[in-house]
Formats: structure tokens, sequence, C-alpha cells
């Protein structure tokens, strides 16, 4: 963990906000920064905004097209996003999804945390009570705003900023999320550089995301990416396992688990905001159990050998290669780790 003092770390920002400036860095140089007159300011004269609730934005200055895309969508979505996730259905087969990314987490201290994309800090929700520290980064500022109303407390703080161009420190972090953001990236080699600068040598990085490598998902999704209003086509597009092993190994990071999950009772029960029958569930008595049971069938037929990378959803960790006596900067790439399959 990071050996700074309370007073050194942390700066006031609004009444009851203080902001960790040991973790937050300028995207743009990666420099160090202060407060000044209510903002956000680094050596090289770069400044950035905080919002009235205390959210640094990033973003606002600095930000690629994709991103203000994901941004701009998600705010206009928010509302519906966070609805859709609240049927018993739905809330039951995630409730499954969450108890195996807890095993594949394990037990133990998670130290610093940042979760990329964290929408309304879903591993905040989750593993918060084993974090020392968490940083959330989000493009929708709406998504941050109900994430302030879910985690009011202080070791927790919400930026706005990109996914390619963290305004965060390099090596401080012990874990590092994502759930449900890689697929919204198509510069996946940006964001998996970016992962690996701000983990620690050895640090792990967490992630469960929609998965096509079964030519049936990808075919669905190539039609209901393009019909669902929820859903973007240009900017979303989920995991395969021959395309992101590579990358994330490009970027010093070696996978070490890989598990997809949910067939057809997943398509059924989680897809609310692109199937309208879904919503409609929540009305049928017993619908939790018929979850559940779909749930079991789903691990049974994702289980037999020839349908081992036939899930909806995978769910995988990966760990940063330990610094080399090559790495001569802050910011420079660390060494590839070397070729591994994922269990």
């Amino acid at each position: 963990m990071n050996d700074v003092g309370e007073e050194a770390r942390t700066t006031p920002v609004t009444p009851g906000g203080l902001l960790p400036l040991d973790l937050l860095r300028c995207p743009r140089t990666g420099t160090q920064l202060r407060i000044e007159n209510g903002r956000l300011v680094c050596i090289d004269g770069h400044e950035y905004s905080i919002s009235p609730e205390g959210l640094p934005l990033f973003a606002a200055q600095f930000s690629t097209e994709e991103a203000q895309a994901q941004g701009e969508h998600y705010d206009t979505i928010a509302d519906a996003y966070v609805r859709n996730l609240s049927y018993p259905h739905t809330q039951e087969y995630m409730d499954f999804l969450d108890q195996v990314l807890a095993e594949a987490v394990g037990r133990s201290s998670l130290g610093t945390a940042a979760e990329i994309c964290c929408g309304r800090g879903e591993s905040f929700v989750l593993f918060g009570d084993r974090m020392e520290r968490g940083v959330g980064v989000d493009m929708s500022v709406s998504m941050l705003k109900s994430a302030l109303r879910l985690h009011p407390g202080p070791h927790l703080t919400l930026v706005q900023g990109d996914a390619t161009q963290l305004p965060l420190a390099d090596n401080s972090f012990d874990s590092v999320f994502m759930l449900g953001g890689i697929h919204h990236i198509n510069n996946r080699e940006s964001l998996f550089r970016e992962v690996s600068r701000i983990l620690k040598p050895g640090g792990l990085f967490y992630f469960r995301e929609p998965v096509d490598d079964f030519f049936l998902w990808r075919w669905l999704r190539a039609a209901i990416y393009r019909l669902s209003p929820a859903l973007d086509h240009k900017t979303e597009r989920p995991l395969r396992l021959a395309e992101t092993i590579p990358q994330m190994e490009a970027s010093g990071m070696r996978c070490r688990h890989w598990s997809t999950h949910g067939f057809l009772g997943f398509c059924l029960f989680m897809n609310s905001d692109v199937l309208l029958v879904n919503r409609l569930f929540r009305f049928v008595p017993g619908i939790r159990a018929m979850t559940r049971l779909s749930v079991r069938l789903d691990e049974k037929f994702t289980k037999l050998p020839a349908f081992r990378h036939s899930g909806l959803q995978v769910i995988g960790v990966a760990v940063k290669a330990p610094r080399t006596d090559s790495d001569t900067s802050d910011r420079a790439h660390t060494a590839p780790a070397s070729a591994q399959g994922c269990s």
C-alpha cells in the first residue's frame, strides 16, 4: 500500500469529500495534480473542473470521440439501465454471476482498487469491504451521480474519465475491475496498456464481459445490437478469446483464468433492455425459482467439453508481470508475459 500520510494524499473538495491526489494524475501528461480555486491543476498548466457533487471532470477536456459517444449514450439511458437490473429474474441471474465472480476473485484483501467503466460501482458493492481505498472511473456523469448515492463513504472516489487515457497514477493499484466495460471499447490495446500501467507489479485485473466465441451469439448480437436503442453497434463489441489474450500479454498482463457462463437461460432472463417480453416476467409467480433452474441448466451445458467456450459471459483474471530492469520510467510499458492459456 502507499506509505503516504492522510493530509498528503487527500485534499478537501466539498464539505464531506476528499480527493486522493496521490492516486490521480493529469491524463494528458501523467503529472501530479493540485487544487486551485476549486479546479484540478497540473504543473503543465492543464486544468480540470470539479462538479458541484465533487466529481473531477477529466473527460470534459480530454477524451476520445468514441468515449464521448459512450458517455452521451449512458447519460441518455442511465435510468432505464438501472431499472432493467431491478427485475426479480434479472437479480436472480446476476446473483449467480456475482457468486462466480467472487469465486474467481478469492477471499484476500483487494488493497487499493480501481473500477474502470464503473457505472454505479458494482465492484464496490460486491467487494468494497475488502478494499482499503477505491477509485471509480466512468464517462457518464449520470451514472457517476447514481454511484455517489450508492457509495457515500469517504474511501471511494468517483471521477469522469476515458478508459483509454486514465487519470490515474502509475503502479498504484493492487486490483482493477471491469464489469461490463471492455466490450464498449474498440481500442483494446490502449485499454489494456492503461490497466497494466496503473496496476502494481503482481496486481490483478478482474473482468466480467459479454463474449461471443460461439457462432450463435455472434449472429444474434449482430442483429440485436442494431435494433435495440439501449445498445450501440458502433461502439459495443463482445470479447473473443483468441483476440483478447494476445492483447493482454502485449500490455504486460498474463491471463490466468477464463471461464464462460450463461446460455439460453441468460438470453431469456438477462435481456430486459432488448426483449420487451422479458420485463413482463416480473409478474410471473415463481419467477425466481424458474431463473435458478435455468442457471443450473446453463451451467451444465457450458461445462460440457464441446461447449466450454460457448457461454455468453466471460469471467477472467489477469496478473501484471513483475517489474523488469528495462523499465526506465513510470509510464513505460511492462514487458509482455509469456504466453499461457487460461483455465
